[in-house]
């Protein structure tokens, strides 16, 4: 238990109620999957909800068989009921931080950005904050502030009930574009941020490191929205398809991951060797500047960030490292002139 996150949750309801009646087609909040994705994060110690319970009634059951506290904020005459149960729930989050060191983890459940500056007070305080709210009406100024944001339509056992046809068709509307979750850019972000680690750290890379980095990069990831359980499972897939090695590790599940250290690198030096050849002819060269095109003509699904480079400058300069290319700064071009060595 003492190595266990003490959490303390903390659930601004008149935002989470609305905006899952609003945006969830009219659904109620439900608090089970919440409590279930705090489980696997650590031991939840305090649980308080802020609301003018009046106002949902029909709602005290449900937190308080998940034993959720209600602080009530009566609507008053000429005042703002929502301001008045925001500031108690700051002051009561800040009182909670500095009186009960104990606790690691703050769980703010809101997607009103007014809580933003709560979060970096939190995180001042070496806490780490988690926060959780309905995806369409979370302002996009705070899951990046916090060390990890869940949407609530997307936790395990939220099941939004399906949009009912109106009377009326609608004129056809352009479909909004959701940002796609695809594998190749996953892999290029898993690449460069092993990469990355490995400049940076002395020691080895491991699947926890690893998941943290993911997480402060961007607070929103998830292995679930990529259709995997569970993280480690997500790493047996990239290292099946050569992005990733996973190794042996001191700590029992938590296994080092590493770049392949041949293979996919160097047959991608090769392939640019063999582009800069044809380009260049036997005694030009070839510019840098839209040599990556003539290398995605030979191999479509070329990416230097799947191998863990940031830029295809930096790909080519790694090239020329292990001998591959020769690259040089040409002052009359203004670019970088690359020549295929001679054998």
């Amino acid at each position: 238990m003492d190595h266990e996150e003490r959490i303390a949750l903390f659930l601004d309801y008149e935002n989470l109620a609305i905006s899952a009646r609003d945006h969830l087609g009219g659904m109620s909040f439900d608090m089970r999957p919440v409590s279930d994705a705090l489980a696997e994060r650590g031991r939840v110690v305090v649980r308080r909800a802020y609301a003018d319970w009046s106002y949902f009634d029909e709602d005290r059951r449900m937190l308080t068989r998940s034993h959720v506290e209600l602080i009530d904020i009566p609507q008053r005459m000429n005042a703002s009921r929502k301001n008045a149960a925001d500031i108690k729930m700051v002051v009561d989050a800040l009182e909670v931080a500095f009186e009960r060191a104990y606790i690691s983890t703050f769980v703010l459940c809101t997607g009103d950005s007014d809580f933003t500056p709560l979060v970096h007070k939190l995180r001042e305080l070496n806490k780490r904050v988690i926060g959780v709210g309905v995806e369409k009406s979370t302002s996009a100024l705070l899951p990046p502030a916090c060390d990890e944001f869940l949407y609530y339509d997307r936790l395990e056992g939220v099941e939004i009930p399906p949009v009912r046809p109106r009377p009326v068709v609608p004129e056809p509307q352009p479909v909004a574009e959701v940002p796609a979750r695809d594998l190749d850019s996953l892999s290029a972000l898993v690449a460069q941020s092993v990469a990355g680690l490995q400049r940076s750290s002395s020691g080895a890379v491991t699947a926890s490191t690893l998941k943290r980095t993911l997480l402060r990069k961007d607070p929103t990831f998830n292995e679930a929205d990529y259709g995997f359980r569970a993280f480690g499972e997500l790493l047996r897939h990239l290292a099946g398809n050569n992005v990733v090695e996973l190794l042996g590790s001191a700590a029992k599940g938590d296994p080092e991951v590493t770049l392949p250290e041949h293979g996919d690198r160097e047959a991608a030096f090769a392939l640019l060797r063999t582009v800069v050849a044809d380009l260049a002819g036997t005694s030009g060269a070839a510019a840098l500047s839209g040599l990556k095109n003539q290398v995605r003509k030979t191999a479509p699904d070329f990416s230097e960030k799947k191998l863990g480079y940031r830029s295809f400058l930096q790909f080519c300069k790694a090239a020329a490292t292990s001998g591959a290319v020769d690259l040089k700064w040409s002052p009359d071009a203004d670019d970088y002139l690359l020549t295929a060595p001679r054998s």
